[in-house]
């Protein structure tokens, strides 16, 4: 490790460095943790049902216990990592892409397409998330693919304003009028010049945006309109264990102490990030 390697690691906060650590354990987990059991996420034994975990003393061989069909918890838990990981990235994705390419002809093209988006955006805003995909995914057929279509779209109006806003102040930059002498089309101008630019609030926002869609697909699964049989998640396993609290609380408590982490965490960097790119927060520390 170089000096200035160590120093910008001596920079980091504790905090994010164990938030840090733990988001790569959890995605270590995630894609190989079903490595760690002999059970597979489906397999059951009823004769082993509500086994609590040996992991604590009780003499099982089920290290983190299992459910009331007698399923390994540890399975579970890997694949519920695994599938609520892809939702949110993948929605969060969506929502990226699509408020940042509107945010950017919003800047673009003023008048009344900047109008229209801009309405758009406030409608959006207005709406109880929450309500609207209980709506939508009880209406409709729940598949997988609405659902992350459903978390993709219920994010993109933060990122069509802070993205028109950093486009806007781009535009009055000194590179952006070199571009326009030299010839640049409007395309390459954006594309090529403003949207690099701006990727700084865009990846800020994605950091803020992850946690809150995690808690999204966490609350639909929980209610039984999000991930369905036999795809499981971490909501999923959350909502099958919350009448066994009292004689099987490692169903609820352990895929729910795994969610607070994992977006307690994303906020944690995500924070520390904002601090790093916006110059105006350098100054801030994490205590």
């Amino acid at each position: 490790m170089t000096e200035q390697t160590a120093l910008s690691a001596a920079r980091i906060p504790f905090v994010v460095r164990l938030s840090m650590g733990f988001l790569l354990l959890f995605v270590l987990f995630a894609l190989f943790g079903t490595w760690l059991t002999p059970y597979g996420f489906r397999e059951t034994a009823l004769m082993h049902r509500l086994e609590a975990p040996g992991l604590f003393g009780s003499g099982s061989d089920y290290i983190l216990g299992t459910d009331a069909r007698g399923r390994d918890l540890v399975a579970r838990l890997a694949v519920g990592a695994q599938i609520t990981l892809l939702v949110a990235v993948v929605g969060t994705l969506i929502g990226t892409i699509f408020g940042s390419l509107l945010g950017l002809i919003a800047a673009a093209r003023r008048g009344y397409t900047e109008a229209a988006i801009m309405t758009a955006v406030d409608v959006q805003l207005s709406l109880p998330i929450i309500v609207v995909a209980l709506f939508v995914l009880a209406m409709f057929d729940n598949s997988f693919t609405l659902l992350v279509l459903l978390i993709g779209f219920t994010g993109w109006e933060a990122y069509a304003r802070l993205v028109r806003a950093a486009t806007l102040s781009a535009k009055t930059q000194g590179y952006v009028t070199a571009q326009r002498v030299l010839g640049a089309g409007a395309a390459r101008i954006y594309l090529r010049h403003i949207l690099p630019n701006v990727f700084n609030v865009i990846l800020v926002q994605f950091t803020v945006n992850l946690p809150l869609t995690i808690l999204l697909e966490t609350a639909l699964s929980f209610l039984g309109l999000g991930v369905q049989p036999p795809m499981t998640s971490l909501g999923q396993i959350m909502s099958e264990g919350r009448d066994r609290l009292l004689n099987a609380w490692w169903l609820t408590l352990l895929p729910g102490t795994l969610i607070f982490l994992l977006a307690l965490s994303i906020s944690l960097v995500g924070d520390w990030l904002r601090d790093r790119l916006d110059p105006t927060l350098r100054g801030r520390q994490i205590a």
